[in-house]
């Protein structure tokens, strides 16, 4: 579960990391209220739009503003905007603080080594995934014994790994071993800050607040599903809960459908791998549609993916197996008619297995406009990063 940044805020309030004061509104005059209340002379406050992405700065969902009035039409611009297919409904009102510095901190679950680790950099407010790729030297990454955990010689070594100004070290190293209560105490899978700031008057404050909680550890919580609901998970995932099926979403522009996880993630890997021939584009989502790929099945499937705005081009592969791929092509066009409209994407299909000789001889005869036919995995996500490739281009 992604929790909005008002919420990890609380959750980082209540095991003491240091955190602004912040009132929630879910109306402009809300919001104007909030400002007045927290606006002191001379200052400003911040609006920032909550949603369970990220990128809301650089996409307009955070704004200053220096008196009520300017507060409310902000809060009006923000509410109900569109942010990466998640609509705002609600924003944070934050007093404006005067930086000195911008640094990084997570915890995470480090899934490839199967252990904790910790993330740190001095060169924070900026995207980590490219700071990690263009300068993975200024990014510490130190591994976390989860028995021990952030205690206070752990804590110093991340400090000292990042780099830190021993003049702020102490104040960073106490943030950590807060954050660490969060993780393990709250029974999360992430908890970073980004900026965590250093500001005017000497005080190290998280200006933001990103957590995700393990879904599998709720029972231990009375009281979490207070913190999900609908507006709370992505529009999309819901969705595909809804209908049963394993979607996860993803920041990518090639939708996946595919039958069997393994199967599903050895195609996440293969779109990632020829996508960076065809300028970078990515998997948009992993989407398990299993055993079976009916008609209906197939149906939900693709209106799910078909829904997501980043989606270019969509690579359906299956291998038939329970379900003969006769069977899938029949399901793949039928689904296709019952969208309408609505499939208006390029989708690349690769059959093997069980009936694959059938299964595209009636794509063939089909000889639908949007479907292209593959005949190796490889050479399918080929193809359809081409796709993603050419309508980025395009657009």
């Amino acid at each position: 579960m992604d929790l909005f940044e008002y919420q990890a805020r609380d959750l980082f309030a209540a095991h003491r990391v240091p955190v602004l004061d912040g009132i929630v509104a879910d109306t402009p005059e809300q919001a104007r209220a909030a400002a007045a209340q927290l606006l002191t002379p001379g200052g400003r406050v911040v609006v920032k739009a909550q949603v369970a992405a990220g990128g809301r700065g650089k996409a307009g969902g955070v704004q200053p503003a220096r008196s009520p009035d300017e507060a409310e039409h902000v809060a009006a611009r923000i509410l109900g905007m569109d942010l990466k297919g998640h609509t705002v409904r609600r924003v944070l009102v934050v007093p404006g603080v005067d930086v000195v510095r911008e640094h990084y901190v997570s915890l995470s679950l480090d899934r490839t080594q199967g252990r904790y680790v910790a993330l740190a950099s001095v060169e924070g407010g900026v995207e980590i995934e490219r700071l990690a790729t263009e300068r993975p030297q200024a990014l510490a990454r130190v591994p976390v014994d989860p028995l021990i955990g952030v205690d206070a010689a752990k804590a110093d070594e991340i400090v000292a790994a990042a780099g830190f100004d021993p003049a702020v070290a102490p104040q960073v190293a106490t943030v950590l071993r807060r954050l660490w209560d969060v993780y393990d105490q709250e029974d999360a899978t992430l908890v970073e800050v980004n900026p965590l700031a250093l500001t005017v008057d000497g005080r190290m404050l998280a200006l933001d607040a990103k957590v995700t909680l393990d879904d599998n550890a709720a029972f231990r919580h009375p009281g979490r599903d207070a913190l999900a609901g609908p507006a709370a998970a992505d529009p999309l995932e819901a969705r595909a809960a809804a209908t049963h099926l394993n979607y996860v979403r993803l920041d990518g522009q090639v939708g996946i459908v595919g039958n069997g996880a393994g199967l599903v993630m050895s195609t996440l890997d293969v779109v990632a791998d020829a996508g960076r021939q065809h300028g970078g584009v990515r998997p948009a989502n992993f989407l398990d549609v299993g055993g079976g790929a009916s008609a209906q099945v197939m149906t939900d499937g693709l209106d799910i993916i078909l829904r997501d705005p980043q989606v270019a081009a969509v690579f359906v592969n299956v291998f038939g197996g329970i379900t003969a791929c006769d069977e899938v092509a029949r399901g793949i066009l039928a689904a296709l008619a019952m969208l309408g409209d609505q499939a208006a994407k390029p989708l690349v299909v690769r059959l093997d297995g069980n009936a694959v000789a059938a299964g595209r001889a009636i794509l063939a005869a089909a000889a639908h406009p949007l479907v292209t036919v593959a005949d190796t995995m490889d050479g399918g996500a080929d193809a359809v990063t081409a796709l993603a490739e050419r309508a980025a281009r395009a657009a």
